[in-house]
């Protein structure tokens, strides 16, 4: 499976990858509840950018999790080189 170039290529990008799924989800799920609302062009326009804005920011916030993850271990790495901390 992760010899296809779309899976290569969410694997080097996962914060991207995910961003777009979320997004492609979104979108969906929009279509389908404001179909029979009878929307204008620009306002679907409006609605799929504040999806697309919408779901990057839920992955960059996500994203905050990751970097916290890895400052415990930078800290004890800077404590175990340094003997005087």
């Amino acid at each position: 499976m992760q010899n296809f170039p779309l899976v290569k290529w969410a694997m080097r990008h996962p914060r991207l990858a995910a961003w777009i799924v979320l997004s492609v989800g979104m979108i969906f799920m929009l279509a389908v509840v404001a179909s029979n609302v009878g929307l204008a062009i620009g306002q679907w326009i409006a609605l799929i950018v504040a999806c697309v804005l919408v779901a990057g920011l839920c992955i960059w916030i996500i994203s905050w999790e990751d970097e916290e993850d890895d400052l415990p271990e930078a800290a004890e790495e800077a404590s175990v080189s340094d003997p005087a901390a």
